[in-house]
């Protein structure tokens, strides 16, 4: 029995791209403080100032070499041991360093603390709208995108989708959101979310909207395949297609 070539290929969805979870940058200032921490941990006053006087040296001999003119770990030890020998000479005598009771130390790890919880939120916030890209890909391969109703975050998923495109405007997702939109479908139901739409959606999908809303009260019974102009309209002409839907408003109100 023969294999047959080439072997037969099964078309596949490219997935989209994995979110990378971020990563601090090196600081090579802060690796230097926290060394002199280590290092002062039990120290009295005078341990602290000959530590002091050692690195006051070490400054002086690296300020002679012009390779060394960039280093800003060396400085940063300088003045955290200069820091810490004030600590200790304002604290009774006797006192030894601890960073657990430093303040400065409490605080950057506060600091630090709430830092990693906004990236760890950021995280997991591009990962759920990667997920939904998936979703709205997928639903749109389907052919039920227009059936579908937006939800909270729709916006940011749209914005993902025309990035994984090379920034092609993805014209059936933002017809779908313009039509959710005047129609107040989904999460466009709340006001609230009808005026953030206002700075999270582009121009022409909001020109489109507002033209979909007024050509709808004007004729009550037209559908949005009877409207496909609009799409077009807004997209060319996203101003134009504004004043129209402001123009027909008024016409509105003067029949009323």
């Amino acid at each position: 029995m023969t294999t047959p070539w080439p072997p037969r290929r099964t078309a596949r969805r490219p997935l989209g791209p994995r979110v990378a979870e971020p990563r601090d940058p090196v600081d090579p200032a802060r690796i230097g403080r926290r060394t002199v921490r280590r290092q002062a941990k039990g120290m009295d006053a005078a341990a602290v100032m000959a530590a002091l006087n050692d690195a006051r040296f070490d400054a002086r001999q690296a300020s002679r070499h012009e390779d060394l003119a960039g280093d800003v770990r060396g400085p940063a030890e300088l003045a955290e041991w200069e820091r810490i020998e004030q600590l200790l000479a304002a604290a009774p005598t006797g006192t030894v360093y601890d960073p657990d009771t430093d303040l400065v130390v409490r605080a950057e790890l506060e600091a630090d603390a709430a830092a990693a919880a906004a990236r760890e939120a950021d995280l997991r916030e591009a990962m759920r709208i990667a997920a939904r890209a998936d979703e709205l890909q997928a639903l749109r391969e389907l052919g039920t995108l227009k059936q579908t109703e937006p939800r909270t975050g729709d916006e940011a998923a749209r914005d993902e989708l025309t990035r994984r495109a090379g920034g092609y405007v993805q014209a059936d997702v933002d017809g779908w959101l313009a039509h959710a939109l005047a129609a107040h479908l989904g999460h466009y139901r709340e006001p609230a979310a009808r005026e953030k739409a206002a700075g999270l959606l582009t121009r022409p999908v909001l020109a489109h909207a507002a033209l979909l809303a007024e050509l709808a009260r004007l004729i009550p019974d037209s559908n949005v395949d009877q409207m496909a102009f609009a799409a077009r309209l807004a997209t060319t002409e996203p101003e134009a297609s504004g004043a129209l839907a402001a123009f027909l408003a008024r016409v509105e109100g003067t029949q009323m």
